[in-house]
Protein backbone atom coordinates (compact mmCIF):
# COMPACT_ATOMS: atom_id res chain seq x y z
CA UNK A 1 0.00 0.00 0.00
CA UNK A 2 1.32 3.40 -1.01
CA UNK A 3 1.38 6.11 1.65
CA UNK A 4 1.04 9.80 0.75
CA UNK A 5 0.91 12.92 2.88
CA UNK A 6 -0.73 16.31 2.44
CA UNK A 7 -1.58 19.23 4.64
CA UNK A 8 -5.16 19.02 3.33
CA UNK A 9 -6.72 16.14 1.39
CA UNK A 10 -10.01 16.85 -0.38
CA UNK A 11 -12.19 13.93 -1.48
CA UNK A 12 -14.20 14.93 -4.55
CA UNK A 13 -13.28 17.03 -7.57
CA UNK A 14 -16.66 18.67 -8.06
CA UNK A 15 -17.31 22.41 -7.75
CA UNK A 16 -16.81 22.51 -3.95
CA UNK A 17 -13.70 20.35 -3.88
CA UNK A 18 -12.02 21.89 -6.90
CA UNK A 19 -12.67 25.48 -5.81
CA UNK A 20 -11.41 24.80 -2.27
CA UNK A 21 -8.33 23.04 -3.63
CA UNK A 22 -7.59 25.94 -5.94
CA UNK A 23 -8.04 28.57 -3.23
CA UNK A 24 -5.92 26.72 -0.67
CA UNK A 25 -3.12 26.09 -3.18
CA UNK A 26 -3.28 29.77 -4.13
CA UNK A 27 -2.79 30.57 -0.44
CA UNK A 28 0.28 28.34 -0.24
CA UNK A 29 -1.30 25.29 1.42
CA UNK A 30 -0.16 21.81 0.35
CA UNK A 31 -3.42 20.31 -0.96
CA UNK A 32 -4.31 17.02 -2.63
CA UNK A 33 -7.67 16.60 -4.45
CA UNK A 34 -9.03 13.14 -5.26
CA UNK A 35 -11.51 12.65 -8.12
CA UNK A 36 -12.89 9.14 -8.64
CA UNK A 37 -13.61 9.55 -12.36
CA UNK A 38 -11.10 9.70 -15.19
CA UNK A 39 -12.48 13.05 -16.37
CA UNK A 40 -15.19 15.58 -15.54
CA UNK A 41 -17.48 14.59 -18.41
CA UNK A 42 -20.91 13.90 -16.97
CA UNK A 43 -24.25 14.81 -18.54
CA UNK A 44 -26.92 16.91 -16.81
CA UNK A 45 -24.82 18.06 -13.89
CA UNK A 46 -25.38 21.55 -12.50
CA UNK A 47 -24.46 23.73 -15.47
CA UNK A 48 -25.71 27.08 -14.15
CA UNK A 49 -22.98 29.44 -12.95
CA UNK A 50 -24.81 32.13 -11.01
CA UNK A 51 -23.75 35.76 -10.47
CA UNK A 52 -22.36 34.88 -7.01
CA UNK A 53 -19.90 32.42 -8.57
CA UNK A 54 -19.07 34.79 -11.42
CA UNK A 55 -18.31 37.43 -8.79
CA UNK A 56 -15.87 35.05 -7.10
CA UNK A 57 -14.17 34.41 -10.43
CA UNK A 58 -13.92 38.17 -10.95
CA UNK A 59 -12.30 38.60 -7.54
CA UNK A 60 -9.78 35.94 -8.56
CA UNK A 61 -9.02 37.81 -11.78
CA UNK A 62 -10.25 34.88 -13.89
CA UNK A 63 -13.70 36.00 -15.02
CA UNK A 64 -12.81 37.39 -18.43
CA UNK A 65 -10.84 34.26 -19.31
CA UNK A 66 -13.64 31.99 -18.06
CA UNK A 67 -16.19 33.77 -20.23
CA UNK A 68 -14.13 33.09 -23.36
CA UNK A 69 -15.28 29.48 -22.98
CA UNK A 70 -18.53 28.58 -24.78
CA UNK A 71 -21.54 29.60 -22.71
CA UNK A 72 -24.98 31.16 -22.92
CA UNK A 73 -26.25 34.03 -20.84
CA UNK A 74 -29.59 34.07 -19.05
CA UNK A 75 -30.25 37.62 -17.82
CA UNK A 76 -33.86 36.77 -16.99
CA UNK A 77 -35.99 33.77 -16.06
CA UNK A 78 -39.67 33.30 -16.81
CA UNK A 79 -42.63 31.03 -16.12
CA UNK A 80 -45.54 29.94 -18.28
CA UNK A 81 -48.52 29.34 -15.98
CA UNK A 82 -51.47 28.05 -17.89
CA UNK A 83 -51.97 30.49 -20.75
CA UNK A 84 -50.06 33.37 -19.14
CA UNK A 85 -46.34 34.15 -19.32
CA UNK A 86 -44.67 35.93 -16.41
CA UNK A 87 -41.10 37.17 -16.10
CA UNK A 88 -39.99 35.97 -12.68
CA UNK A 89 -36.40 37.15 -12.13
CA UNK A 90 -34.36 39.96 -13.66
CA UNK A 91 -30.63 39.66 -12.92
CA UNK A 92 -29.58 42.77 -14.83
CA UNK A 93 -29.96 45.03 -11.77
CA UNK A 94 -27.87 42.97 -9.35
CA UNK A 95 -25.01 44.66 -7.51
CA UNK A 96 -22.51 42.27 -9.06
CA UNK A 97 -20.11 42.28 -11.99
CA UNK A 98 -22.37 39.99 -14.03
CA UNK A 99 -26.12 40.50 -14.28
CA UNK A 100 -26.82 37.06 -15.74
CA UNK A 101 -26.55 33.33 -15.17
CA UNK A 102 -23.85 31.73 -17.32
CA UNK A 103 -24.95 28.38 -18.76
CA UNK A 104 -21.73 26.43 -19.20
CA UNK A 105 -21.07 22.67 -19.10
CA UNK A 106 -19.82 21.85 -15.62
CA UNK A 107 -16.92 19.86 -17.04
CA UNK A 108 -15.68 23.04 -18.78
CA UNK A 109 -15.84 24.95 -15.52
CA UNK A 110 -14.05 22.20 -13.58
CA UNK A 111 -11.39 21.81 -16.29
CA UNK A 112 -10.84 25.57 -16.09
CA UNK A 113 -10.39 25.51 -12.30
CA UNK A 114 -8.13 22.46 -12.44
CA UNK A 115 -5.90 24.01 -15.10
CA UNK A 116 -5.38 27.14 -13.02
CA UNK A 117 -4.92 25.19 -9.78
CA UNK A 118 -2.14 23.14 -11.39
CA UNK A 119 -0.13 26.31 -11.88
CA UNK A 120 0.54 26.29 -8.12
CA UNK A 121 3.27 23.88 -6.93
CA UNK A 122 1.32 23.05 -3.75
CA UNK A 123 -1.65 21.64 -5.71
CA UNK A 124 -2.01 17.98 -6.65
CA UNK A 125 -4.96 16.34 -8.42
CA UNK A 126 -5.31 12.56 -8.59
CA UNK A 127 -7.91 11.32 -11.06
CA UNK A 128 -9.45 7.82 -10.96
CA UNK A 129 -8.85 7.87 -7.22
CA UNK A 130 -11.77 7.34 -4.83
CA UNK A 131 -11.87 7.85 -1.08
CA UNK A 132 -13.06 4.64 0.57
CA UNK A 133 -12.74 5.29 4.31
CA UNK A 134 -11.22 7.32 7.11
CA UNK A 135 -8.11 6.86 9.23
CA UNK A 136 -8.85 7.61 12.87
CA UNK A 137 -6.46 7.82 15.79
CA UNK A 138 -8.08 8.38 19.13
CA UNK A 139 -10.95 10.78 18.49
CA UNK A 140 -9.27 12.52 15.55
CA UNK A 141 -9.35 11.86 11.79
CA UNK A 142 -5.75 11.85 10.54
CA UNK A 143 -6.24 10.80 6.92
CA UNK A 144 -8.18 8.57 4.58
CA UNK A 145 -8.03 5.34 2.64
CA UNK A 146 -8.40 5.53 -1.14
CA UNK A 147 -8.34 3.31 -4.19
CA UNK A 148 -6.52 4.45 -7.32
CA UNK A 149 -5.53 2.95 -10.67
CA UNK A 150 -2.45 1.39 -9.08
CA UNK A 151 -4.18 -0.03 -6.03
CA UNK A 152 -4.86 0.93 -2.43
CA UNK A 153 -3.61 4.19 -0.94
CA UNK A 154 -3.22 5.58 2.55
CA UNK A 155 -3.20 9.37 2.66
CA UNK A 156 -2.20 11.12 5.87
CA UNK A 157 -3.42 14.70 6.23
CA UNK A 158 -3.81 17.41 8.88
CA UNK A 159 -7.31 17.97 7.52
CA UNK A 160 -9.59 15.79 5.41
CA UNK A 161 -12.40 17.56 3.54
CA UNK A 162 -15.36 15.51 2.34
CA UNK A 163 -16.63 17.07 -0.89
CA UNK A 164 -17.72 13.73 -2.31
CA UNK A 165 -21.35 14.55 -3.00
CA UNK A 166 -24.79 13.76 -1.66
CA UNK A 167 -23.93 10.06 -1.29
CA UNK A 168 -20.72 10.90 0.58
CA UNK A 169 -18.69 7.85 1.54
CA UNK A 170 -16.72 9.86 4.09
CA UNK A 171 -19.83 11.34 5.69
CA UNK A 172 -21.13 7.82 6.24
CA UNK A 173 -17.75 6.58 7.46
CA UNK A 174 -17.58 9.49 9.90
CA UNK A 175 -20.93 8.56 11.44
CA UNK A 176 -22.59 11.91 10.75
CA UNK A 177 -26.31 12.21 11.38
CA UNK A 178 -28.30 13.61 8.45
CA UNK A 179 -31.58 15.48 8.72
CA UNK A 180 -33.83 14.68 5.73
CA UNK A 181 -36.14 17.56 4.78
CA UNK A 182 -38.05 15.43 2.28
CA UNK A 183 -38.47 15.72 -1.47
CA UNK A 184 -41.82 14.78 -3.05
CA UNK A 185 -40.43 15.10 -6.58
CA UNK A 186 -37.93 13.58 -8.98
CA UNK A 187 -36.67 15.06 -12.25
CA UNK A 188 -36.22 13.55 -15.71
CA UNK A 189 -33.51 15.32 -17.71
CA UNK A 190 -33.20 15.23 -21.50
CA UNK A 191 -32.08 17.34 -24.41
CA UNK A 192 -33.96 18.41 -27.54
CA UNK A 193 -32.63 20.38 -30.48
CA UNK A 194 -33.12 24.12 -30.61
CA UNK A 195 -34.55 25.55 -33.84
CA UNK A 196 -34.60 28.96 -35.46
CA UNK A 197 -37.54 30.93 -34.14
CA UNK A 198 -37.67 29.19 -30.75
CA UNK A 199 -38.09 31.55 -27.77
CA UNK A 200 -34.76 32.53 -26.20
CA UNK A 201 -35.85 32.70 -22.57
CA UNK A 202 -35.24 29.82 -20.19
CA UNK A 203 -38.44 29.10 -18.32
CA UNK A 204 -40.62 26.77 -16.30
CA UNK A 205 -43.93 25.69 -17.80
CA UNK A 206 -46.73 24.87 -15.37
CA UNK A 207 -49.76 23.02 -16.74
CA UNK A 208 -52.42 20.70 -15.30
CA UNK A 209 -50.51 17.88 -13.64
CA UNK A 210 -47.16 18.86 -15.17
CA UNK A 211 -44.08 21.01 -14.66
CA UNK A 212 -41.60 21.22 -17.53
CA UNK A 213 -38.42 23.31 -17.58
CA UNK A 214 -36.58 24.45 -20.72
CA UNK A 215 -33.05 25.88 -20.47
CA UNK A 216 -31.55 27.54 -23.54
CA UNK A 217 -28.13 25.94 -24.22
CA UNK A 218 -27.57 27.58 -27.60
CA UNK A 219 -27.92 24.73 -30.09
CA UNK A 220 -30.16 22.60 -27.86
CA UNK A 221 -32.69 22.80 -25.05
CA UNK A 222 -31.79 21.20 -21.74
CA UNK A 223 -35.20 20.02 -20.55
CA UNK A 224 -36.54 18.71 -17.26
CA UNK A 225 -39.85 17.04 -16.59
CA UNK A 226 -40.77 17.05 -12.90
CA UNK A 227 -42.55 13.92 -11.72
CA UNK A 228 -43.86 12.76 -8.34
CA UNK A 229 -41.27 10.99 -6.19
CA UNK A 230 -40.99 7.37 -7.28
CA UNK A 231 -43.04 7.99 -10.43
CA UNK A 232 -40.35 6.70 -12.81
CA UNK A 233 -41.78 3.17 -12.96
CA UNK A 234 -45.22 4.46 -13.90
CA UNK A 235 -43.63 6.73 -16.52
CA UNK A 236 -41.73 3.82 -18.04
CA UNK A 237 -44.82 1.59 -17.94
CA UNK A 238 -46.78 4.15 -19.97
CA UNK A 239 -44.22 3.81 -22.74
CA UNK A 240 -41.93 6.16 -24.61
CA UNK A 241 -44.55 7.22 -27.21
CA UNK A 242 -46.84 8.43 -24.39
CA UNK A 243 -43.88 10.24 -22.83
CA UNK A 244 -43.12 12.01 -26.12
CA UNK A 245 -46.80 12.93 -26.52
CA UNK A 246 -46.85 14.37 -23.01
CA UNK A 247 -43.93 16.68 -23.80
CA UNK A 248 -45.47 17.74 -27.12
CA UNK A 249 -48.67 18.63 -25.27
CA UNK A 250 -46.77 20.70 -22.74
CA UNK A 251 -44.66 22.47 -25.38
CA UNK A 252 -46.48 22.38 -28.76
CA UNK A 253 -43.38 23.86 -30.44
CA UNK A 254 -41.57 20.60 -29.66
CA UNK A 255 -44.02 18.34 -31.49
CA UNK A 256 -41.63 18.14 -34.46
CA UNK A 257 -38.63 17.03 -32.38
CA UNK A 258 -39.79 14.77 -29.54
CA UNK A 259 -38.83 11.80 -31.73
CA UNK A 260 -35.21 12.75 -30.95
CA UNK A 261 -35.81 10.81 -27.74
CA UNK A 262 -35.01 7.41 -29.26
CA UNK A 263 -34.99 5.36 -26.05
CA UNK A 264 -35.13 5.71 -22.28
CA UNK A 265 -31.33 6.01 -22.39
CA UNK A 266 -31.93 9.57 -23.62
CA UNK A 267 -33.84 10.39 -20.41
CA UNK A 268 -31.82 10.63 -17.19
CA UNK A 269 -33.41 10.33 -13.75
CA UNK A 270 -32.34 12.68 -10.96
CA UNK A 271 -33.65 11.33 -7.67
CA UNK A 272 -34.15 14.54 -5.71
CA UNK A 273 -32.86 14.68 -2.14
CA UNK A 274 -32.92 17.63 0.26
CA UNK A 275 -30.98 17.07 3.47
CA UNK A 276 -28.18 18.41 5.62
CA UNK A 277 -25.82 17.03 8.21
CA UNK A 278 -26.49 18.13 11.77
CA UNK A 279 -22.77 18.62 12.29
CA UNK A 280 -20.42 19.40 9.42
CA UNK A 281 -17.19 18.53 11.18
CA UNK A 282 -15.29 16.23 13.46
CA UNK A 283 -11.71 16.83 14.63
CA UNK A 284 -9.63 16.50 11.47
CA UNK A 285 -12.63 16.24 9.10
CA UNK A 286 -14.91 18.82 7.43
CA UNK A 287 -17.95 18.36 5.17
CA UNK A 288 -18.78 20.90 2.46
CA UNK A 289 -21.05 21.10 -0.58
CA UNK A 290 -23.52 18.28 -1.18
CA UNK A 291 -21.75 16.14 1.42
CA UNK A 292 -22.93 18.66 4.04
CA UNK A 293 -26.24 19.61 2.42
CA UNK A 294 -27.97 18.15 -0.64
CA UNK A 295 -30.05 20.77 -2.43
CA UNK A 296 -33.18 20.52 -4.56
CA UNK A 297 -32.67 21.42 -8.26
CA UNK A 298 -35.20 24.24 -7.77
CA UNK A 299 -33.44 27.49 -8.67
CA UNK A 300 -30.34 25.63 -9.88
CA UNK A 301 -28.43 26.94 -6.85
CA UNK A 302 -26.67 23.73 -5.76
CA UNK A 303 -23.35 24.33 -7.55
CA UNK A 304 -23.26 27.91 -6.31
CA UNK A 305 -23.98 26.98 -2.67
CA UNK A 306 -21.14 24.47 -2.92
CA UNK A 307 -18.75 27.10 -4.22
CA UNK A 308 -19.82 29.52 -1.50
CA UNK A 309 -18.95 26.79 1.03
CA UNK A 310 -15.53 26.43 -0.57
CA UNK A 311 -14.81 30.16 -0.49
CA UNK A 312 -15.89 30.45 3.15
CA UNK A 313 -13.86 27.37 4.10
CA UNK A 314 -10.74 28.72 2.36
CA UNK A 315 -11.13 32.08 4.09
CA UNK A 316 -11.30 30.38 7.48
CA UNK A 317 -8.81 27.54 6.95
CA UNK A 318 -5.97 28.95 4.86
CA UNK A 319 -4.01 30.59 7.66
CA UNK A 320 -4.46 27.80 10.26
CA UNK A 321 -3.56 25.13 7.68
CA UNK A 322 -0.27 26.85 6.93
CA UNK A 323 0.61 26.31 10.60
CA UNK A 324 -0.65 22.74 10.99
CA UNK A 325 -3.86 20.95 11.87
CA UNK A 326 -6.80 23.34 12.45
CA UNK A 327 -8.58 22.83 15.74
CA UNK A 328 -12.29 22.16 16.29
CA UNK A 329 -13.03 25.84 16.88
CA UNK A 330 -11.77 26.63 13.37
CA UNK A 331 -13.87 23.90 11.71
CA UNK A 332 -16.89 25.01 13.71
CA UNK A 333 -16.54 28.49 12.21
CA UNK A 334 -17.09 27.12 8.69
CA UNK A 335 -20.40 25.52 9.64
CA UNK A 336 -21.44 28.60 11.62
CA UNK A 337 -20.76 30.76 8.55
CA UNK A 338 -22.57 28.61 6.00
CA UNK A 339 -25.36 26.87 7.90
CA UNK A 340 -27.77 29.82 8.04
CA UNK A 341 -27.77 30.59 4.28
CA UNK A 342 -28.09 26.86 3.63
CA UNK A 343 -31.10 26.55 5.95
CA UNK A 344 -32.79 29.59 4.40
CA UNK A 345 -32.22 28.35 0.85
CA UNK A 346 -33.42 24.84 1.62
CA UNK A 347 -36.43 26.28 3.42
CA UNK A 348 -37.47 28.18 0.31
CA UNK A 349 -36.88 25.15 -1.90
CA UNK A 350 -38.96 22.89 0.34
CA UNK A 351 -41.73 25.50 0.50
CA UNK A 352 -41.78 25.80 -3.29
CA UNK A 353 -41.69 22.07 -4.01
CA UNK A 354 -44.30 21.21 -1.36
CA UNK A 355 -46.72 24.12 -1.72
CA UNK A 356 -46.49 24.77 -5.46
CA UNK A 357 -44.87 21.98 -7.49
CA UNK A 358 -46.59 19.10 -5.66
CA UNK A 359 -49.98 20.80 -5.93
CA UNK A 360 -49.51 21.42 -9.63
CA UNK A 361 -48.61 17.76 -10.19
CA UNK A 362 -51.72 16.69 -8.30
CA UNK A 363 -54.27 18.89 -10.11
CA UNK A 364 -55.94 18.62 -13.49
CA UNK A 365 -57.56 22.04 -13.32
CA UNK A 366 -56.58 24.94 -15.56
CA UNK A 367 -53.88 26.94 -13.81
CA UNK A 368 -53.86 30.66 -13.17
CA UNK A 369 -50.96 32.69 -11.74
CA UNK A 370 -51.24 33.18 -7.97
CA UNK A 371 -51.14 36.68 -6.49
CA UNK A 372 -47.34 36.86 -5.92
CA UNK A 373 -46.75 35.96 -9.58
CA UNK A 374 -49.27 38.53 -10.76
CA UNK A 375 -47.46 41.16 -8.70
CA UNK A 376 -44.19 40.30 -10.46
CA UNK A 377 -45.96 40.94 -13.75
CA UNK A 378 -47.50 44.23 -12.66
CA UNK A 379 -44.50 45.65 -10.73
CA UNK A 380 -41.29 44.88 -12.66
CA UNK A 381 -39.03 46.11 -9.85
CA UNK A 382 -40.21 43.19 -7.71
CA UNK A 383 -38.43 40.80 -10.08
CA UNK A 384 -35.17 41.96 -8.52
CA UNK A 385 -36.01 40.14 -5.27
CA UNK A 386 -36.11 36.57 -6.68
CA UNK A 387 -33.10 37.52 -8.81
CA UNK A 388 -31.21 38.48 -5.65
CA UNK A 389 -32.12 35.24 -3.86
CA UNK A 390 -31.36 32.99 -6.85
CA UNK A 391 -28.39 34.91 -8.21
CA UNK A 392 -26.48 35.92 -5.07
CA UNK A 393 -28.05 33.98 -2.21
CA UNK A 394 -28.49 35.02 1.39
CA UNK A 395 -24.84 35.47 2.35
CA UNK A 396 -22.54 35.91 -0.65
CA UNK A 397 -18.93 35.01 0.10
CA UNK A 398 -15.93 36.99 -1.09
CA UNK A 399 -12.35 35.84 -1.56
CA UNK A 400 -10.26 36.84 1.49
CA UNK A 401 -7.28 34.57 0.90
Amino acid sequence: MSVLTARCCIAGGGPAGMMLGFLLARAGVDVLVLEKHADFLRDFRGDTIHPSTLQVMDELGLLDELLTRPHNKAPRLGAQIGAEFIEVADFTHLSARCGFIALMPQWDFLDFLAAHAKSYPSFRLMMRTEATGLIEEGSRIVGLHARGPDGELEIRADLVVAADGRHSVLRQAGGFKVFDLGAPIDVLWMRLSRREGDPKLSMGRFGPGSVFVTIDRGDYWQCALVIAKGGIEETHASGLPAFRARIAELVPDFVDRVDELKSWDDVKLLSVTVNRAREWWRPGLLLIGDAAHAMSPIGGVGINLAIQDAVAAANVLASPLRQGAPGPEVLRLVQRRRETPTRLTQGLQVLFQNRIVSRVLATQRTLKPPLPMRLLQEVPRLRRLPARVIGLGFLPEHVRT
